[in-house]
């Protein structure tokens, strides 16, 4: 079983490696796109964030959520009195919910790319920086 464990454990991983070198990179994307002054570059822009979250991000969602949930429902007698795991999904949660706002912002930004400032993309771009912080040191502190 534990064999089998780690090798969901390290798909876990991967795809939340993915994930985050997604949300990492959209809201950058956003800063050139806001920023750019020409219909060739706003439409490659809408291009490369289209295929980045529908390609890779959202996928390597999916698959964090379901590797992260097979986990849990394998160890769920172990992981049900594990504070840390659910402040973990608490913010895992919103994390989802800031994918969503990335998709909503993607779609907002083909009609107007000077929608929010770049100024304002580059603080966005921070917000799943500390989510991150704080998971990891949730799964491997754990805390309480």
């Amino acid at each position: 079983m534990a064999d089998y464990f780690n090798w969901i454990k390290a798909a876990h991983i991967i795809s939340m490696v993915c994930w985050f070198a997604a949300i990492f990179y959209l809201p950058r994307l956003f800063v050139y796109h806001a920023m750019s002054d020409d219909t060739i570059s706003q439409e490659r822009f809408t291009i490369m964030e289209r295929k980045l979250y529908r390609g890779i991000m959202t996928p390597a969602m999916i698959a964090t959520w379901v590797f992260g949930l097979w986990m849990v429902g394998l160890g769920w007698d172990v992981y049900k009195t594990q504070g840390w795991l659910h402040v973990k999904i608490l913010l895992v949660i919103l994390l989802s919910g800031y994918h969503g706002a990335c998709g909503l912002y993607r779609k907002k930004l083909i009609d107007n790319p000077h929608y929010k400032s770049h100024k304002f993309w580059r603080w966005f771009n921070e917000v799943p920086v500390f989510a991150l912080v704080i998971i990891v040191i949730l799964v491997v502190v754990k805390p309480f």
